[in-house]
């Protein structure tokens, strides 16, 4: 067995790519082909960050498309995808950051200054955030 997670998601999606993959409350639309073409970018970005194969990516951002895509991508690349809850206070991030030891952390727009100084502490060594459509 030479796959991951990512494959079996995959092979289904292809099977569908014209279909609708998700809808916004905005009405937009990802088919997906879309998705496994953004997935594949993302997946690229996360390579450039030095995410390797079971490195962990620490994520605490809003529920959104990009973030499921994100998900996707992180399992894509072979990592394990460490949701965050939004809520948690700075010291129950670090908590999590120290334990789990992730190669990243994304974050939303706003935390960043707050999530760089949380990350610092636990020897994360990279942040960065996900923004979504304004």
């Amino acid at each position: 067995m030479n796959h991951n997670l990512f494959d079996t998601f995959a092979a289904k999606m292809q099977a569908r790519a014209t279909a609708n993959f998700i809808t916004t409350p905005e009405g937009d639309e990802y088919s997906y082909a879309d998705a496994l073409a953004m997935t594949e970018r993302l997946a690229g970005a996360l390579k450039a960050l030095g995410v390797n194969p079971g490195d962990r990516v620490a994520v605490q951002v809003d529920k959104s498309p990009e973030a499921i895509l994100l998900y996707l991508a992180t399992l894509r690349v072979g990592g394990v995808y460490l949701p965050l809850n939004t809520g948690y206070t700075a010291d129950e991030i670090g908590y999590f950051l120290g334990d789990a030891e992730p190669a990243l952390f994304v974050c939303q727009p706003a935390a960043i200054e707050s999530a760089k100084a949380v990350a610092a502490k636990t020897g994360c060594p990279r942040v960065e955030t996900l923004g979504v459509k304004a």
